[in-house]
């Protein structure tokens, strides 16, 4: 039973409830609403939105891991929208998008550093015993399912390459 305890007042376990995480987020969006921070409790309901949207799909509610998942392509389509207003020139929009990232980013788990992921890359290399660029795949597989959320695919999959080739 002390584990119970633990998990509640920390992170949810893998494949737990989501319930403290969208509990987490309800208590914010309220907080952002007293305080009239608009852009901040924007994103919160778009995140919130698009939770209640996935338990719809599936029809059960969210397990902690996938509302990480929901949170995480929420965090994605912010960053391909910095992109797409940085090179439009729309700096207003930029620095909206760049706060809302912000916000939700507090969702995620920490980011893996550069040295954990490239130690990562080479235990998938030896674990799968790749040899070239064809095992691409492999590799990847193994080092997206360690490393889930903490890490972007494009990112991965540029790494991957590289030790591959050379």
């Amino acid at each position: 039973m002390a584990e119970d305890s633990n998990e509640a007042q920390g992170e949810p376990a893998d494949g737990g409830s989501g319930t403290e995480l969208k509990e987490r987020l309800a208590s914010e969006m309220r907080a952002a609403l007293k305080a009239g921070q608009k852009i901040r409790l924007g994103a919160l309901r778009l995140l919130s939105a698009s939770v209640k949207n996935r338990e719809v799909e599936l029809r059960r509610p969210l397990s902690a891991q996938e509302f990480l998942e929901v949170a995480g392509r929420e965090v994605k389509r912010r960053k391909e929208a910095i992109e797409a207003f940085a090179a439009a020139g729309r700096d207003e929009l930029v620095a909206k998008e760049s706060e809302e990232r912000e916000v939700l980013q507090a969702y995620l788990p920490a980011a893996m550093s550069e040295e954990e992921l490239t130690a990562l890359v080479d235990e998938a290399v030896s674990a799968t015993r790749a040899a070239g660029p064809g095992d691409l795949g492999k590799v990847m597989g193994y080092v997206m399912g360690k490393a889930r959320g903490r890490v972007d695919g494009k990112e991965v999959q540029a790494r991957v390459r590289e030790r591959l080739s050379g």
